[in-house]
């Protein structure tokens, strides 16, 4: 039997009709579109309705991928859906997706890794697939941030936005696809960055609505300089395990929380501003879907091609942070 690598064949991703822009916030919070754009790198972000939520948008992303390409949901084996914002605990959001998809011979399940939730569910696929286990494994990144944000938090409700994106992931025998990927955690990072309200230690009650445990917390100084030395760190090393050069590497996909983020990481990771992708300023910080949607707009607007070198990198509450290298190949 010859060795099988996991490469994405497909693609799809959905944005929810409304828009926040940065003028939306000057009548909401003490801020302004130039501090927000300064700060952060983002104009606009795209809202969920009151009665669309994570599954809903993944479903729709779905939908995206069978206009572009001919999938079938019946042949989807296993539905991996990297989230923090569930529709709720239980059923799964991906039971909820396969229902809405018709995927009715998958099984599947739900995946916490906060903004490092689609490396961390890539690289599952990926074993799935090179062990020969499964075939068609889809890997969805969903978000409703809007439903965890408080909008009278200046610091963080100007930072998220919704969004939802699904990629399918299937066996070749071409030397394409995911080459390699490092995934990490440390657990020290919990008390910076969090929802508090709503698990088995503060189940939600009058008092924790009242206190606001149900909203992202945030202390952007400590998680700015983790984020950083934790992307470029595995970013270097997955590059140079792996031979690749600033020259033969031909797009950076970060994570997409802050412009400052992205600019000094491609800075120590001594790239050049055509090889790095940004569109935080269309999309605000969508969580899990951040990469992929960098992946997906790429493709759209011509800058990767069959054979390009991509690099993933990727930082979240936990924390948790990752980098994945990938041979892009979508015939």
């Amino acid at each position: 039997m010859k060795n099988l690598n996991a490469t994405i064949t497909a693609f799809g991703k959905y944005l929810p009709e409304k828009i926040l822009d940065n003028f939306d916030f000057e009548k909401m919070v003490d801020t302004s579109d130039k501090w927000i754009r300064e700060r952060t790198g983002i104009s606009e972000r795209h809202i969920a309705a009151d009665d669309e939520a994570s599954s809903d948008m993944a479903s729709r992303a779905f939908e995206d991928m069978q206009s572009r390409f001919d999938v079938d949901p019946e042949e989807i084996d296993v539905i991996i859906v990297a989230t923090i914002t569930p529709d709720m605990f239980f059923p799964s959001t991906a039971a909820l997706i396969q229902e809405n998809i018709g995927a009715k011979n998958a099984w599947g399940f739900d995946l916490s890794a906060a903004c490092s939730g689609f490396v961390y569910a890539l690289e599952t696929a990926r074993q799935f697939v090179e062990s020969g286990a499964h075939e068609k494994v889809l890997v969805v990144g969903a978000e409703k941030m809007s439903a965890i944000t408080d909008y009278e938090d200046r610091s963080t409700c100007v930072l998220f936005g919704d969004a939802g994106t699904a990629v399918l992931i299937e066996p070749t025998e071409r030397d394409v696809g995911v080459l390699d990927s490092i995934v990490r955690m440390d657990g020290m990072g919990q008390d910076l960055l969090y929802m508090k309200g709503g698990g088995s230690r503060n189940p939600a009650s009058h008092e924790t609505v009242d206190k606001k445990m149900h909203y992202i917390y945030q202390n952007g100084r400590p998680v700015f300089k983790y984020a950083v030395n934790s992307m470029v760190d595995t970013g270097k090393e997955l590059l140079k395990r792996n031979n690749v050069s600033k020259n033969d590497l031909k797009l950076f996909i970060p994570h997409q929380a802050n412009k400052r983020i992205i600019d000094v990481c491609a800075s120590k990771l001594d790239l050049d501003d055509e090889q790095v992708m940004i569109n935080i300023d269309k999309y605000g910080n969508t969580t899990a879907a951040t990469i992929p949607l960098g992946i997906i707009d790429a493709y759209d607007e011509g800058r990767i091609e069959n054979d390009d070198l991509i690099l993933l990198t990727s930082f979240g509450g936990g924390f948790t942070w990752g980098a994945t290298l990938i041979k892009w190949s979508v015939e």
